[in-house]
């Protein structure tokens, strides 16, 4: 039974987000990452399965399908 850690909602949906990731300094970008996104605040919760996956290809068990440009922004 899903609910949100963010804000407690037990409505979600499935669907897939993109998150950005900083390993050793590099930023890595995955997208299309399934999820369970919660309905009232989108915050998007990982499978265990999902979450490995992830943990794999951010330290480099794969292989980038693009290389994009990022803009950086910092509060101060």
């Amino acid at each position: 039974m899903f609910q949100c850690i963010a804000c407690g909602s037990r409505v979600a949906h499935k669907g897939t987000v993109s998150e950005v990731f900083q390993v050793e300094g590099r930023r890595i970008l995955v997208e299309h990452i399934p999820a369970e996104i919660c309905s009232r605040c989108g915050e998007p919760t990982f499978s265990s399965e999902t979450a490995e996956r992830v943990r794999k290809v951010v330290h480099g068990e794969g292989q980038p399908v693009k290389t994009v440009p990022m803009d950086v922004y910092a509060l101060q």
